[in-house]
């Protein structure tokens, strides 16, 4: 029986107009043609869209977009999908094969847009934007997440990154409970044949740890690569880079 797949797309609408946006939208389109929800704090063209109205950007409000894109999928399996990241097509040919794993493509590169031409990756790098599962079981673990926010007090955790996201993880699989993580789900690793790109810019929610002095523990396996030799992407074409330089 074949299965569906989906994508659900959060936004803050923090850079909505900006050039990133309308090349991950557009980019986004041509790499996968299934369903889109898209749950922004400000309606926008994209996907089917639901506004969460009268809230602030903040974790609580993340996770309560998560869930309510998940709510209204109708699909089997879904990919968690950013208005920060350059999608390749590849991203989406996989399907997971197990309905209680979480599954990462560790094929991503970390970029800074206008930064220094320079894109980054290390061990262990594997962001929730590209991440994708069984929808029922990413649901209920985003469900059990908004239970603990509530059960904390909304004001606890309203920060920009707030501590306990920080210790729980933002990725669900990749952190045990043991060490502070929000629960014992496993996760799994695959990888596309071309990257996908995470842009970092100076409204991106977490911090964009672009350098290895922005690490207290140092990550392993790091690299650097031009930006003009990241495979599949002409990032200075797409983003017409040599007219702002």
């Amino acid at each position: 029986m074949n299965k569906k797949i989906g994508c659900i797309y959060y936004s803050d609408n923090r850079i909505e107009g900006h050039p990133i946006i309308k090349a991950c939208r557009e980019q986004l389109k041509k790499a996968f043609k299934g369903e889109i929800i898209s749950v922004s704090l400000k309606p926008i063209d994209f996907g089917e869209n639901y506004v969460l109205e009268n809230r602030l950007r903040s974790y609580p409000t993340m996770v309560d977009q998560i869930v309510l894109a998940l709510e209204k999928s109708t699909a089997d399996y879904v990919y968690m999908t950013e208005h920060d990241v350059l999608y390749s097509y590849e991203n989406f040919l996989f399907t997971p094969t197990k309905d209680n794993v979480f599954f990462y493509n560790s094929n991503v590169w970390r970029w800074r847009y206008g930064g220094d031409g320079i894109a980054i990756r290390y061990d262990g790098m594997l962001p929730l934007s590209c991440m994708c599962a069984n929808r029922k079981f990413i649901l209920d673990h985003y469900h059990q997440r908004q239970i603990k926010i509530k059960d904390w007090g909304l004001d606890d955790i309203r920060s920009r990154e707030p501590r306990k996201a920080r210790i729980w993880g933002y990725e669900p699989g990749r952190k045990r409970k043991r060490r502070g993580g929000f629960s014992d789900d496993k996760s799994e690793v695959w990888h596309s044949k071309l990257p996908n790109i995470d842009i970092r810019h100076g409204r991106t929610f977490s911090s964009p740890k672009i350098t290895m002095e922005s690490f207290r523990r140092k990550p392993e396996n790091w690299e650097t690569i031009k930006e003009e030799d990241i495979p599949g992407w002409d990032l200075k074409k797409i983003f017409d880079l040599s007219k702002e330089k």
